[in-house]
């Protein structure tokens, strides 16, 4: 196979991540007044005054400037991610409870104080990123100190799972849901994916039994449970007895889980789940076809119970789509595998960047203009997706251009 392209598009990917991504929330995102970072910047780079800030934002930007740092060691990088852990420790950790709050005032008072397990589990990802950045074991200390919270709340003793959200005193709570479009169900695909994800960056430095032990339920979990075996998409809403409550297929957690789920078999070291999870890695991106349209485009969801389809191409979707499809060529040899992920990559460059203001769209329609109505940074909006996906295929074009030398 000709590989030559696999240069250009490296040199565009690190050309995106260094002069691009990185640098426009190191300029727009922190907060100089009040610590911390904004917790809502516009499509046109503005601050909007007064609103909260997340948990998850705060996790995102500690683990991408973290993990910035450990391929890049600009000092930059690095006094980003302090000054992420700075806040995430001294205003968002729950000294009395343990935990992390959900969100907080601008002020950095307490808004929310409920415990979702997933800002929790990516607190995890974020502090053993900056543990690994930095060399200081406290970060680390933080870390197991929430593994231990998740493991002794959030596990169901009895029906297997993590449940989605408890007080802040770790009580149930009636309204789970992560984000007012999700269903309000206690066990969901998209906060065990992420404890997956946080587990197994965690388990890289700590081999603990119990992690240990953790990690492989979770594997396990999505092999059998959250992957369905027909469709190779995933069952994304369970109650607590693990009986599916919603139909909907969310193409970018499809393609964003077929990376993790083997990504997490390798750190466990596996081999039965090595095996499973590269043939199921391969099987899930070859569905997640399904969601691509003619421009490269990975469509958002689509609702099979009245056939409607989200046609929006939303920022992280397309970064998952590029790694997803390059680990599938990587696992299975199917060259338009590679073809999908640079098609993403040329989508992205095409309609997603903002080449006059810096960063990502949110989304662009189906006619490719701009969802200027949605943030630039936000809640949910983040350099994790997009500067991940960067770092990531940069290591993994690193690898394959060395092995073919």
């Amino acid at each position: 196979m000709n590989l030559a392209s696999l240069t250009p598009f490296r040199e565009g990917l690190e050309k995106e991540l260094k002069e691009n991504i990185l640098p426009w929330w190191m300029h727009h995102a922190p907060d100089h007044e009040l610590g911390g970072f904004h917790g809502y910047i516009d499509h046109q780079n503005q601050v909007v005054r007064g609103r909260a800030k997340g948990a998850v934002l705060n996790a995102r930007i500690l683990w991408t400037f973290s993990a910035a740092y450990r391929m890049y060691p600009d000092p930059d990088y690095l006094d980003t991610a302090r000054r992420a852990y700075a806040y995430i420790i001294s205003y968002f950790t729950d000294k009395k409870h343990g935990g992390v709050y959900w969100e907080l005032e601008p002020d950095g008072s307490v808004r929310s104080s409920r415990k979702q397990i997933y800002a929790i589990a990516f607190t995890i990802y974020g502090l053993v990123e900056y543990h690994l950045a930095c060399g200081d074991d406290q970060p680390l200390k933080y870390a197991l100190g929430l593994f231990r919270d998740i493991e002794a709340h959030a596990l169901d003793p009895l029906y297997n799972g993590y449940t989605e959200a408890l007080s802040r005193q770790w009580t149930a709570l009636e309204d789970l849901r992560l984000s007012e479009k999700d269903a309000n169900e206690s066990k969901t695909m998209n906060t065990h994916l992420h404890i997956l994800e946080a587990y197994g960056n965690l388990y890289r430095i700590w081999k603990d039994p119990l992690l240990e032990t953790a990690l492989e339920n979770l594997i396990r979990l999505f092999l059998n449970t959250f992957v369905d075996p027909d469709r190779m998409q995933l069952n994304l809403f369970f109650d607590d007895h693990w009986t599916l409550k919603s139909s909907m297929v969310s193409y970018g957690h499809d393609i964003e889980c077929s990376w993790l789920l083997h990504e997490a078999a390798l750190i466990l070291g596996n081999e039965e789940l090595m095996k499973d999870t590269k043939e199921v890695a391969v099987k899930m991106a070859r569905a997640s076809e399904e969601g691509l349209d003619a421009s490269g485009g990975l469509h958002y969801e689509y609702f099979p119970d009245t056939m409607a389809l989200d046609k929006d191409k939303h920022w992280w979707p397309q970064a998952e789509a590029m790694v997803g499809y390059f680990n599938a060529w990587q696992l299975s040899g199917e060259k338009d595998f590679l073809d999908r992920s640079m098609g993403s990559w040329s989508f992205i460059r095409e309609q997603l960047i903002d080449h006059d203001l810096g960063e990502w769209y949110w989304s662009v329609n189906d006619q490719g203009k701009p969802r200027t109505e949605n943030e630039k940074a936000g809640f949910w909006k983040c350099p994790y997706h997009n500067g991940r996906a960067c770092m990531e295929l940069i290591r993994r074009i690193d690898g394959v251009l060395s092995i073919n030398k």
